[in-house]
């Protein structure tokens, strides 16, 4: 509740120092895309985290070792922390300057869940350009072989955020996930693969995953 709290006050900040909130959004959600949604590598997408962090997905870094970054309009070159190869996490931490962000960001924190997602939770999806609603799918819905390695994963395909972006439990605004990939199945007698789901990587395992040196 605190958290959301503050949230809706950076919100009414934000719109008294000249930012417009469109017409229908929630403030609490248009918060989450103005002071935590990132790009990555230009159309890709990272979660700020605070203390100069961001999480990603691993394939949205690639190669690079300093990727660039912007956020809150702040173009930054990023450094990695860690990176897991794609086919065990998908998870990218990265460093910026902080002292280069806004004031309006220095402060700011990100907590990952403490819980991991269940199906049929909400959740919000944010990126820099919009947000968006969705809901946590029960894995007994997904293919067989799709739900033994991707387990956790969002429906909406085509109305939410690619990959590295943040997928947010909508009621706590902590980050419940990170975008990794679409969940796709060949139909019966062919024909283009039909894109199913969407998989995160859940909050659990990217608390394992973040050093314990960079946990706040």
């Amino acid at each position: 509740m605190r958290l959301a709290m503050r949230l809706l006050l950076a919100a009414l900040a934000f719109t008294a120092a000249g930012g417009a909130v469109p017409q229908g959004f929630d403030l609490a959600d248009y918060s989450l895309r103005v002071y935590y949604a990132v790009h990555v590598r230009g159309g890709l997408y990272g979660v700020y985290l605070g203390h100069g962090l961001v999480i990603t997905a691993a394939h949205v870094v690639g190669g690079s070792a300093n990727p660039p970054v912007r956020i809150a309009g702040v173009d930054l070159t990023a450094k990695v922390v860690k990176i897991s190869p794609l086919e065990q996490l998908d998870l990218a931490l990265l460093s910026i300057d902080e002292e280069k962000l806004p004031v309006s960001l220095r402060l700011r924190r990100m907590p990952v869940c403490e819980t991991p997602p269940f199906a049929g939770e909400s959740v919000i999806v944010a990126i820099p350009e919009n947000t968006a609603r969705s809901e946590v799918v029960s894995p007994l819905s997904l293919p067989r072989d799709v739900r033994r390695r991707f387990s956790t994963a969002i429906k909406d395909v085509a109305t939410t955020g690619n990959s590295g972006s943040g997928i947010f439990d909508a009621n706590r605004k902590c980050l419940l996930g990170i975008m990794s990939r679409k969940l796709s199945v060949n139909p019966v007698g062919g024909g283009q693969p039909k894109d199913i789901a969407k998989y995160f990587v859940p909050a659990p395992t990217i608390r394992a995953f973040i050093p314990s040196e960079y946990r706040f």
